[in-house]
């Protein structure tokens, strides 16, 4: 992977110090070598992780033969073999052996039409010397990011992170709060809001140009739901497991093409396990490294899965013990998510990506599945939701007082207590509604009490949920368990999982590639009816069934664990100095707009264990670290 940025302005020379400023604060991103190209408007920069033609020939920012076409690129095409020899086949010479000169040159001779050319992750910048235009693009399920502000006076910069973009006195670091809104009550921003007011994510899917005098406009190139609305039957679940599996295998051995070490994350599960079986039905499993990592807390630990299953596939294990010494990189880690970013799960993730770059540049993991076919215990909370709709406010709240009066909390990995909890609060006859519940963190009447009066009656003008019952809108005419799935696919992947993976990998400069998130496999999943997914409380019933022949049963139909940490009984302990931090430090977030006492009350509560806070007082954490870290404030 690599880092991008760069600046375009119609009304003044870029500053080339600037530009070399937020070239460097991506230096993790890429390692290995760095570029910067000045040309009147323009300023491209690149920082290098060198993963396919290690030659110098393939630094960045790169240009065609003519000189007029250049670009600054992040991340993989995989299909760049099938697509360069077609290129030979009408006259095009390469000078190098990388995918990012196809990437060009196929821009070249098809213009943006070489979108949809492309099977892989990126975010590149393109400037068009002849038509003078600059081109930024990112991947169809958004797995490398990029960021962007608008310029006054025309044109715009762009960057991998936001704090590349904060190099630049011009972007304001004001807070934007509709941002806050939502990250209060999710963990992690959606949409192309960021949580920087007047900064934008070029959405997954989207291509925008940007020309003198004309309006910058994202565009949509990618169109799921056109799948979901369209969907294939099948003579039989066999037949569909084969097609999945076919789709897998071929994804997989696109993503093992590299000119640099490799292995796969593998956690026991299915998702993880199927990747790697895969990678041994294309090569030798004595050839492949896989890693992992754990806790000392039991109930959060998947290594004896995760050792199982590499002794089942013959493939050469590592695992850790994660003993985290967060006093010193919870600020790290807050720096590196880039946003305030409440999903727990980004701390095994850094040391994860850290313990595995002292083997491999590149990891393949198995993110995606749970979102494309159906593996969350959140759709099993909608299928319940379903049949208990008629419940009445009344009956609801008598319900909620009973579990919370005769179920204890526990603190233990997503348990019984905490699911009935959540499913209740967030329980609705709105099924969209209802989906969109079972992750939030601070309900509505949550956050009227945490906020000062003022700035709550501000913000409930407008529902956190929007974007999420928007999309459910798209695909109205699907299933409810489709529509929860286009939300996920839509929101959750691309904002938090995506997100905390690439944010957690490239901290360490280490490239992560997802074979579950082919657009082919993603289109073939879309299409699928819903109990080819879902098959009673069965998940993941076709990924299941297509792994008959290569895992054991108790790798196929073990309960899902997901990446969770143990933050709740960390805040007792190691998590309490920050705290502690946020009560004693005068801040015009944190007593003037977030209500100190009510975060007091939330710590003594979660200390007597009347109710587990642990990631209701992380979220916050991580905001304090993120906006002190970055030096914002408050509009």
């Amino acid at each position: 992977m690599c880092g991008i940025s760069g600046i375009l302005s119609w009304s003044e020379i870029p500053d080339r110090k600037i530009l070399e400023k937020m070239n460097n604060s991506l230096t993790h991103r890429g390692p290995d070598a760095q570029g910067i190209h000045m040309e009147g408007a323009l300023g491209l920069a690149h920082r290098r992780l060198s993963v396919i033609d290690l030659t110098k020939a393939a630094n960045q920012p790169l240009v065609d033969v003519t000189g007029q076409y250049w670009i600054t690129y992040n991340g993989e095409i995989y299909n760049y073999k099938v697509i360069r020899k077609e290129l030979e086949e009408i006259g095009v010479h390469f000078k190098t052996k990388s995918d990012t000169e196809v990437l060009l040159e196929a821009y070249k001779k098809w213009g943006l039409e070489c979108l949809d050319r492309f099977n892989g992750m990126f975010a590149f910048a393109l400037w068009d010397g002849p038509r003078r235009r600059l081109i930024l693009a990112r991947d169809r399920l958004g797995k490398k990011p990029l960021f962007y502000y608008k310029l006054p006076r025309g044109g715009l910069i762009f960057a991998s992170e936001l704090k590349a973009l904060l190099e630049d006195p011009r972007v304001p670091r004001k807070m934007n709060m509709r941002a806050l809104s939502q990250y209060l009550s999710f963990g992690y921003v959606t949409g192309e809001e960021t949580m920087l007011g007047e900064v934008k994510k070029l959405a997954p899917g989207h291509y925008l140009t940007v020309e003198e005098k004309q309006e910058i406009i994202p565009k949509q190139y990618w169109d799921l739901k056109k799948c979901f609305l369209n969907k294939r039957k099948f003579s039989s679940s066999f037949e569909a497991s084969q097609e999945l599996l076919q789709l897998l295998q071929d994804a997989i051995k696109l993503r093992l093409v590299s000119d640099v070490s490799l292995g796969a994350f593998l956690s026991g599960g299915i998702d993880s396990s199927s990747i790697v079986a895969g990678m041994c039905h294309s090569q030798p499993s004595e050839t492949h490294q896989t890693f992992s990592m754990g806790f000392r807390e039991e109930s959060f630990s998947e290594l004896k899965m995760a050792k199982r299953v590499a002794r089942h596939l013959k493939v050469i294990h590592k695992d850790q013990i994660v003993l985290p010494n967060l006093v010193e990189n919870l600020s790290e880690i807050a720096y590196f998510a880039d946003e305030p970013f409440a999903d727990t799960s980004i701390i095994p993730m850094y040391y994860l990506a850290e313990f595995s770059r002292k083997h491999v540049t590149v990891c393949l993991s198995g993110d995606g599945a749970d979102e494309i076919l159906g593996g969350y215990e959140t759709y099993l909370a909608d299928k319940i939701c379903r049949y208990t709709g008629f419940l009445s406010i009344a009956q609801k709240n008598l319900i909620h007082g009973l579990v919370k009066k005769f179920l204890p909390t526990t603190f233990n990995k997503v348990g019984f207590d905490y699911k009935v909890r959540k499913f209740f609060e967030g329980h609705s006859p709105d099924l969209d509604r209802a989906h969109a519940s079972w992750r939030v963190i601070f309900s509505e009447p949550e956050k009227k009490a945490l906020l000062c009066p003022e700035v709550f009656s501000r913000w409930s003008q407008r529902d956190p949920q929007d974007n999420f019952l928007k999309l459910a809108r798209e695909v109205k005419e699907c299933h409810y368990l489709d529509r929860a799935m286009y939300m996920d696919i839509k929101t959750w992947l691309p904002d938090d999982i995506l997100a905390k993976v690439d944010r957690a990998s490239m901290a360490h400069g280490m490239e992560i590639r997802n074979p579950f998130l082919d657009y082919r496999l993603v289109e073939f999943a879309a299409s699928l009816p819903v109990p080819l997914k879902i098959r009673g409380f069965n998940k993941k019933y076709l990924l299941k069934v297509s792994q008959k022949d290569f895992l054991p049963r108790r790798v196929r139909h073990q309960k899902k664990r997901g990446f969770n940490t143990p933050v709740s009984h960390w805040m007792l302990k190691t998590l309490k100095p920050f705290y502690e931090d946020i009560l004693s430090t005068q801040d015009d977030l944190f007593g003037e707009i977030i209500l100190k006492n009510k975060i007091e009350e939330l710590y003594n509560n979660h200390q007597k264990m009347d109710e587990d806070n642990g990631f209701k007082l992380f979220s916050l954490i991580m905001l304090s670290l993120w906006k002190r870290r970055f030096n914002i404030s408050m509009p």
